[in-house]
């Protein structure tokens, strides 16, 4: 039996894993959510991490499960807490010494860098990043960089929720929250090396916001594991709950 410890991506919350819960107790694990302070437009990275640290129950065998966002917050709370296992859930995966920002800037309008403030960094030190595939899908960046906070329904429901059940897609949306720390995009991380445990990497072969292609080889390149594959959209806890489920018991 595992403690799921599960963190949710940008715009969402607790609330989002109220399909999957249910699915894990029934496989005879315990599961553990939180409500990260996105609504706070100071809180870092490390703010994230405290808040999922305060949720772990004490000497529990903890599987941390870091959806979108989440994935440049589950490292640090490695670096906190004993835990066995992270898994990256269509997550975006920090890079020690840089922001995720650092690690798309050239997918982005430079027009648009310019009107953020956001200074392009010296060639040689990012040229490591040129050989990577797109992270992003091009219809979500605007929202990734900030332009658009709370999301749109239209929006939400093309690159988040597409594959789920109408009804199901209808709750989602009326749930989001208004994103305004941009921690996971802007902030250098506070990461000094990868913690020493185990790591999975689940990529969702029809994710409309972090591109598959770059999930599959960002986990080779960065986690040094082959990327499992879940069909579907990005947020395969509402869409597919039971076979997410099953992989995240196997594990």
């Amino acid at each position: 039996m595992s403690l799921f410890c599960l963190v949710h991506g940008a715009l969402q919350g607790a609330w989002c894993w109220d399909l999957l819960i249910p699915e894990l107790e029934a496989r005879g694990h315990k599961a553990v959510a939180m409500d990260l302070p996105i609504e706070d437009a100071s809180a870092t990275l490390s703010d994230f991490a405290d808040a999922v640290v305060q949720a772990i129950p004490e000497d529990e065998d903890v599987v941390v499960v870091g959806h979108s966002m989440a994935g440049t917050v589950i490292p640090l709370v490695a670096t906190q807490r004993r835990v066995r296992r992270l898994v990256f859930l269509a997550a975006l995966i920090p890079h020690v010494g840089t922001s995720v920002l650092d690690q798309f800037y050239d997918e982005v309008d430079p027009n648009a860098l310019k009107a953020l403030g956001y200074e392009l960094p010296e060639a040689s030190k990012f040229e490591q990043f040129r050989d990577e595939p797109d992270m992003y899908n091009p219809a979500v960046l605007g929202a990734a960089l900030g332009k658009d906070s709370s999301g749109s329904e239209a929006l939400a429901m093309e690159v988040l929720f597409h594959d789920c059940e109408p009804d199901v897609a209808r709750w989602a949306i009326s749930k989001l929250r208004n994103q305004q720390s941009m921690a996971h995009i802007f902030e250098v991380t506070p990461l000094q090396a990868f913690p020493d445990v185990e790591y999975t990497y689940i990529a969702c072969t029809d994710d409309r916001t972090i591109s598959p292609v770059w999930s599959r080889y960002a986990a080779r390149k960065r986690l040094g594991v082959d990327a499992i594959e879940l069909p579907g959209g990005h947020c395969p806890y509402l869409s597919r709950p039971t076979h997410l489920a099953s992989v995240l018991s196997a594990e």
